[in-house]
């Protein structure tokens, strides 16, 4: 019993950084790509974001035992053992796609606050102090409480949005594939939306800041292995939400018209708890994008993490002022998802090569069927967003 008890305090002082980043892999675009899933397929693909647990685990494990084992941030292990280009370019390419994820994410806010009637002159504001006041000049420990709270409010909120759906009957379908250009392109946006680039930098460094020992990588295992879960059951569970609606209405242009659209299907109250989980899901990972983003780049330059904030805000500040004006994000959002796996290859290969470093990871080295799954898993990944883009180059499947 007492061993028992000691594992536990263990799993409660290292959790954070893997359940941080699995959540913030729920974001605004993954949720408006989840959502477009379930309003265009229904319950087809569910059985498809389960599987999604295992890369999801496999990938994200990798980087935290990196993390627990180095002690030091991605973009630094980079330029370290190869050199300050790589290590750029790894992370600047993610900094110019988190260009784009912040303008999702203070538009899944805006839209999230226009549902319950707030403009989005007030709404997207307020959402960007509330960051700053949060992350600046604190330290991770002290930026890490507000968000567990938050995150845990943004899974009953999700949950509650499927609830409000399925208990109006909804039709299962076990299993659904087809080889249609569309339903590939989906296929690889789902992906795009399960491994993102900030994911690796981000857990990579927040495990050092949160100074886990060497001797508790099994719980930094078993916080990412819980996390892989709730992040796709919640990935289901906004796709069971959206099931119904009309998918035109997914395109953001019209709050009204989207509330009108849920309102329909799951009732009165789905378009507040839909607009609640939409600002719940942008907010988390407007904090932890920024922070494994700015890390990354940082890190890469040699500059130190405490010049993070001048690089947020040169990435930031345009995102806060094009959803003032602009509300037709859902086939950025998308097409978003699938970028995500053209920019993921970089620091995910990498990051392989590290982790099977000797020198660097000792007895924690990737080796064996593990080091044959993660990178069966990233050739499938990088595999699965070629074949999603053939279409656009005039090639057909």
């Amino acid at each position: 019993m007492k061993r028992l008890n000691g594992k536990v305090r263990e799993i409660f002082k290292t959790w954070g950084p893997a359940w941080l980043v699995m959540i913030a892999d729920v974001d605004a675009a993954s949720a408006i790509t989840a959502a477009d899933t379930g309003a265009q397929y229904g319950t087809k693909l569910l059985w498809f974001l389960m599987l999604l647990v295992i890369p999801l685990y496999v990938i994200q494990e990798v980087a935290g035992r990196v993390g627990v084992v180095t002690g030091k941030g991605l973009g630094e292990l980079i330029r370290e053992n190869y050199s300050r280009r790589i290590a750029v370019l790894a992370a600047i390419p993610m900094a110019l796609v988190d260009i784009i994820s912040y303008v999702v994410e203070y538009t899944g806010i805006a839209v999230g606050f226009q549902m319950m009637g707030v403009s989005p002159w007030i709404s997207v504001p307020i959402a960007f102090l509330a960051h700053v006041i949060v992350v600046y000049n604190r330290k991770y420990t002290e930026a890490e409480k507000p968000l567990l709270f938050i995150s845990i409010i943004f899974a009953i909120v999700w949950i509650a949005a499927a609830f409000l759906t399925a208990r109006h009957g909804i039709v299962v379908t076990p299993f659904y594939f087809s080889t249609s250009p569309d339903f590939i392109f989906m296929l690889a946006a789902n992906i795009g939306a399960v491994i993102m680039p900030f994911m690796l930098f981000y857990q990579v460094s927040a495990t050092v800041e949160k100074g886990t020992d060497k001797n508790n990588v099994w719980a930094v295992r078993f916080e990412t292995l819980i996390g892989a879960l709730f992040s796709e059951l919640i990935m289901i569970a906004i796709a069971i939400s959206a099931i119904g609606i009309n998918a035109n209405s997914l395109d953001f242009t019209s709050p009204k018209l989207l509330s009108q659209s849920l309102s329909s299907v799951a009732g009165h109250f789905a378009p507040y708890v839909f607009g609640i989980g939409l600002i719940t899901a942008a907010f988390i990972a407007l904090i932890v994008i920024s922070l494994g983003s700015c890390w990354g780049v940082t890190e890469a330059m040699g500059w130190g993490r405490k010049h993070w904030f001048k690089v947020y805000l040169v990435e930031s500040m345009p995102a806060v002022l094009i959803p003032l004006f602009s509300f037709n994000l859902i086939k950025l959002a998308l097409n978003l998802m699938v970028l995500q796996i053209v920019v993921l290859i970089a620091p995910a290969m990498i990051l392989g090569m590290i982790a099977m470093n000797r020198k660097l990871m000792g007895d924690f080295s990737l080796k064996g069927f593990n080091k044959f799954i993660y990178w069966f898993f990233i050739v499938l990944i990088f595999a699965t967003g070629i074949v999603s883009m053939l279409p656009a180059f005039g090639i057909k499947l």
